[in-house]
């Protein structure tokens, strides 16, 4: 009798298993699949403030889900705390945006700060994405070890 009722009982168990691993790995896919990248912290050439110059320092993030994610609210920000919130916009699926220090026209590809310094320290420092809510995606930190740039 008992191993009827437990071959009865098997494939239910196996379903919840399923429906349990599905919930539960939802909400983490559902939260985006963005990540930093590649962060290029000390720009090309001598470093003299001007925009070209700024904008060879950015972070990179890509979207590694199967879906566009919102950005809308979320932060970029350095150890110091220089922040960037980003307006509404969208990373799409498979797709990098590249947040660049200095002015710029935005695209789909490329975010500009319009920042008159640099953010990203060239001996250390760590760039943090949050969403809008304040929990942390994802982050990447660099020393004096890493020459110019850091894929993360």
């Amino acid at each position: 009798m008992r191993s009827v009722r437990l071959r009865a009982a098997l494939p239910a168990l196996a379903g919840a298993a399923l429906l349990t691993g599905t919930l539960l790995s939802s909400p983490a896919q559902a939260a985006g699949g963005v990540k930093i990248h590649h962060v290029w912290f000390d720009s090309p050439g001598s470093d003299n403030r001007s925009n070209k110059s700024l904008n060879g320092e950015w972070v990179q993030l890509k979207n590694t889900s199967g879906q566009a994610v919102s950005l809308k609210g979320w932060v970029l920000k350095d150890a110091s705390n220089h922040k960037y919130v980003f307006p509404n916009i969208k990373i799409g699926a498979g797709k990098y945006l590249k947040i660049h220090t200095g002015s710029g026209t935005n695209t789909a590809s490329d975010r500009y700060q319009g920042r008159r310094a640099y953010v990203w320290n060239n001996d250390k420092d760590t760039a943090t994405l949050t969403k809008a809510g304040g929990a942390k995606v994802a982050s990447c930190s660099w020393t004096t070890r890493d020459p110019s740039d850091k894929y993360c």
